[in-house]
């Protein structure tokens, strides 16, 4: 069983980046197929990206695409999003997590779909 940590959120402003990690422990990352979601304030848990197990193959959502970069690292057992030219509305707590799935990333965009989470981090873009 993966345990998946975030780290590197923080407040910024409006165009600045960021760039949030996720730490795997207690399994191989690379086992994994994994992703980006967001939730912000009183709003649904809403996908942003997904990336598979070797780092080959990567989805985005609409508001996600052209501005952030999925990747990961394996033999760092870490995955990142690279958060480029941030706006107000991506205000929202970041989550990472990672499904034992094997369909291609671009149909893994269901949180349904993903058995392990990490406990999120928090993303403030001031305008």
């Amino acid at each position: 069983q993966v345990r998946l940590a975030e780290s590197g959120g923080g407040l910024v402003q409006a165009g600045d980046s960021l760039t949030l990690s996720c730490a795997a422990s207690g399994s191989r990352l690379n086992s994994y197929n994994t992703c980006w979601f967001r939730q912000a304030p009183g709003e649904n848990r809403e996908f942003v990206a997904a990336i598979n197990w070797l780092g080959s193959s990567t989805f985005y959502s609409e508001s996600a695409e052209g501005r952030f970069t999925i990747s990961r690292d394996n033999t760092m057992n870490t995955m990142y999003l690279q958060m480029n030219s941030l706006k107000p509305e991506d205000t929202a707590v970041y989550y990472c997590a990672a499904s034992d799935l094997q369909h291609p990333v671009s149909m893994l965009t269901g949180g349904a779909l993903y058995k392990y989470w990490g406990q999120g981090a928090q993303v403030t873009v001031s305008s």
